[in-house]
Order: C-alpha cells, then sequence, then structure tokens
C-alpha cells in the first residue's frame, strides 16, 4: 500500500501488524458484504417464502456454488501471487502481462462454467440426494445463478489483483454498494413481485455486475504500475503456465473440500428437509468466521509474495507469527460468539423451533474447533505466497478431504445422526494441523538457510 506523500511501500517497509490489519479490515469487511449476497437471499426467501425455499438457495445449491466457484478463485490465486511478487519487485512489464493473463482466463473460463452447469445442474443435484419438495427451487437458483457466473470470476479475478498490489479498501467499498442493491432488489423481486427463488437468483446476479464493472473501471483508470487495458486481453503462454502451476493446486484444494462437504451434505439431506435447513442457516452463520480466516490468509500470501520479491525474508518469518497470533485470538472470539448467541442468529433465518434446535446442535459441534483449522489456513497461504503449493494441496487433500470421505463411507454407522456425521470436521482439522505444523517448521528451516546463509 503506498502513500500519496512517497512511494514507500508500506508492506514490505511498515509496523507488520499494524499493516496486516491495514490490509485485513478491508478484506474482511469486503468478504462480509459479499457473504450478503447469499445471506440477504437465505433471509428473504426463509421469512418470506418458506423452509423449502430456504433449503433451495443453501444446502446442495450452495455446496455447487461453492465446488465451481472455489476451483476458479484458487486457480486464479496464481495470478494473485505472482501479481504481489513482481509489485514488490518493481517488475511494471512482468506485472502488467499477468494481469492480462489472468483477466483472459477469467473471461474464458467463465464461459466454460455457464455452459456445463446450466447442462448439469439436474444431474447434480439428483446425485446430491436432494429432497424432492426442494429440487425445482434449487435447480431455478442454480441455472441463473450459471448464466451470470462471468460477473462473479470478473469481480473475483479484479478485487485479487488490486489486494495483491496492496489496494485492500477499493473492493470494500464495490461490495458495500452492490450488497445494498442486492439487498434491495431481494426485497423487491422476492417479496414486491412475488418472484420467489428466482428473484433471489436474478437479484444476486445483477448485484454482482455492478460489483464487476467497477473492478474492471478501476483497473483501466488506474495510475500505478498495474493498468487494465481490453485490447491486451489475451494469453502469455509462460505466465499462463505460471499461474496454472501455482493456482492448480489451490484449485484442486478447494474441489477437494467442496466434494467432501457435498458428500457430507448428501448424508445430512437424508435426515430430511428441516435438517437442510438448519445446516443452510448454520452456513450462513459459520460464515462469520470463514470471512475472518479467510481475509488473514489474502493478507499473509500478500505480504509474504511481496516480501519474497524485495527479498525481505525475516521480515516474512515474523509476519506469519504475527498473523497466526491474530487469528487465534479472532477464532476464539467467534466460536465464544456463536456458541453464546447461536439461537438468536439462527432466528434471522428461520421461526421452526426444530430448525432452530438441529442448528444449535451443529453449532456446539463445529464452532469448538475452529482455532484448529487456523494453522491450515495460515500456514498454507504462507507456502503459497512463495509458491510452494504442491505439499500444502496434498496435505490437505489427505488430511482434510480424503478423511472426511472415508468417515462417512466408513465409520459412521448405517444409519448415522446428525453429529456422527459432522464430527468429522474437528477431527480432520486436528490432525491436518498438526501435519502442517510439522511440515512448515522443516520447510522454513530449509528456506532459510537456502536464502539467507547462501
Amino acid at each position: 500500500m503506498k502513500t500519496k506523500k512517497n512511494s514507500v511501500n508500506q508492506i514490505t517497509e511498515g509496523v507488520i501488524w499494524k499493516q496486516l490489519l491495514f490490509f485485513f479490515f478491508p478484506i474482511m469487511l469486503g468478504t462480509l458484504f459479499q457473504q450478503l449476497y447469499n445471506t440477504a437471499d437465505a433471509v428473504v426467501v426463509g421469512r418470506f417464502v418458506g423452509t423449502q425455499a430456504l433449503a433451495a438457495v443453501g444446502g446442495s445449491t450452495g455446496q455447487m456454488v461453492n465446488l465451481i466457484v472455489g476451483f476458479f478463485v484458487g486457480l486464479s490465486s496464481g495470478a494473485t501471487v505472482i501479481i504481489a511478487r513482481y509489485y514488490g519487485a518493481k517488475n511494471k512489464k512482468e506485472l502488467n502481462d499477468t494481469l492480462h493473463t489472468a483477466a483472459a482466463l477469467s473471461i474464458v473460463g467463465s464461459v466454460i462454467i455457464t455452459i456445463a452447469g446450466i447442462a448439469l445442474t439436474p444431474f447434480m443435484l439428483k446425485l446430491m440426494n436432494t429432497p424432492k419438495d426442494v429440487i425445482q427451487g434449487s435447480s431455478t437458483y442454480l441455472r441463473i445463478y450459471f448464466a451470470g457466473i462471468i460477473f462473479v470470476f470478473i469481480y473475483n479475478v479484479g478485487s485479487a489483483i488490486l489486494r495483491a498490489v496492496g489496494d485492500s479498501t477499493r473492493p470494500l467499498y464495490f461490495l458495500i454498494v452492490c450488497c445494498f442493491i442486492n439487498i434491495f432488489l431481494d426485497i423487491l423481486l422476492v417479496v414486491g413481485f412475488d418472484m420467489g427463488v428466482a428473484g433471489a437468483a436474478l437479484a444476486t446476479v445483477i448485484s454482482q455486475a455492478a460489483s464487476a464493472i467497477l473492478v474492471i473501471y478501476a483497473l483501466m483508470k488506474s495510475k500505478d504500475m498495474y493498468r487494465l487495458k481490453p485490447k491486451e486481453i489475451h494469453f502469455h503462454k509462460f505466465l499462463l503456465l505460471s499461474i496454472v502451476t501455482i493456482g492448480l493446486p489451490a484449485g484442486i484444494q478447494s474441489v477437494m473440500y467442496n466434494v467432501s462437504n457435498m458428500i457430507i451434505q448428501t448424508s445430512l439431506n437424508d435426515l430430511g428437509t428441516s435438517t437442510m435447513a438448519a445446516y443452510t442457516a448454520f452456513g450462513k452463520i459459520d460464515a462469520i468466521y470463514w470471512m475472518i480466516s479467510g481475509a488473514f490468509s489474502v493478507a499473509i500470501t500478500t505480504f509474504i509474495g511481496q516480501n519474497y520479491g524485495a527479498g525481505k525474508y525475516h521480515r516474512m518469518k515474523k509476519s506469519v507469527a504475527v498473523c497466526l497470533f491474530m487469528d487465534f485470538i479472532a477464532s476464539l472470539l467467534v466460536s465464544i460468539l456463536l456458541l453464546s448467541l447461536g439461537e438468536y442468529l439462527l432466528r434471522m433465518f428461520t421461526t421452526d423451533p426444530e430448525v432452530i434446535k438441529i442448528g444449535m446442535k451443529i453449532i456446539h459441534i463445529i464452532a469448538p474447533s475452529y482455532v484448529l483449522f487456523i494453522f491450515i489456513e495460515i500456514l498454507s497461504s504462507a507456502l503459497r505466497g512463495v509458491g510452494n503449493v504442491l505439499v500444502p494441496m496434498l496435505m490437505t487433500c489427505t488430511g482434510v478431504c480424503l478423511l472426511r470421505i472415508i468417515w462417512i463411507f466408513l465409520v459412521i454407522p448405517e444409519k448415522p445422526s446428525i453429529s456422527d456425521i459432522l464430527l468429522c470436521y474437528p477431527i480432520s482439522w486436528g490432525l491436518t494441523a498438526a501435519l502442517f505444523v510439522i511440515y512448515y517448521y522443516f520447510d522454513q528451516k530449509k528456506f532459510y538457510k537456502t536464502h539467507i546463509d547462501h
């Protein structure tokens, strides 16, 4: 983040904890408003349409969206790492070539996903054992969402570029504006025009289109080292390969996360619509933790990338320790919040006492384990910042994702309770966190011996 008075890059020069927080808060708030897209859908639909509609905008629908979008965001994270590195090294040409390659990737990727998503929606919903009273609404929501997914991809790539160069405030402003657009359209289309689930999906797409337009405008009008020029949007083969090399493991990791979550969702779907609705409502509350943890993840990846490019290796080490401490405190506070006020938070989405009862059961299983995940999130993001992505991906896919799948198919009883199913979360987080701590310790010894001693 550069000041107006001089060209000092505060990420590579400023006080670490202050700069992490300056970078963190806009990202966290931005993620909050991004989450409010779907949360607004859930609140309006759940309160004014009913339990089936609430399940339709979450549950299987949410898992499918997370699968697709998560893969692309993971893939494009390769661009974030490379741009941060070039920005730290003040390499203007390579930075701009990477920017335009990432833009091309977002356009081509969105076209492929739109076609595949619309075509495969009914098949995927049936595969996930989506209840019959929910499947029509889910199908409607997903097809509208996939039709406008180009806006999601463009915004995510554009905002990632801005954050990679230290600008985390403008993506926040864009999302605040678009969140209010979404809330207004939700009320107008769902309540005013009685469009139900279709109205919620349409409101989300229109608001995401607005955020995409704003981020494109910001990149085209930039006066810094980076600037988007539509005529220069094309693939640079070497940089595309670099983006994919770094980003693909993150994309695969995201897919594995979401595949395991989809399998869990399928098991929960078998427990009925009330359980599905409760898990949907919990997912919106659970997002509080993930937006905080995710913001710290983006912050440390950018810090590591820029300081690596600038050759400031000791600063990299210190920033990881500071980030871990801050994420630990934040995770602890979120756990206490959910355990104390979970019932009131669930009532925002539903008045059904059975759904609320099930939702509280879910909170008591998952919320106390948030502090375990910080080691996976922060350490894997730090490693990604220097381009080390393969081993962290393998550890995450094995420790978190594969273990969950084994749990669902081999450990839980034939007719499981919700507790039987969801215990896979704290168990998998704990084991994988231990793996990351051990690996990171030895990897860093090797890294600093190579880069500092020599």
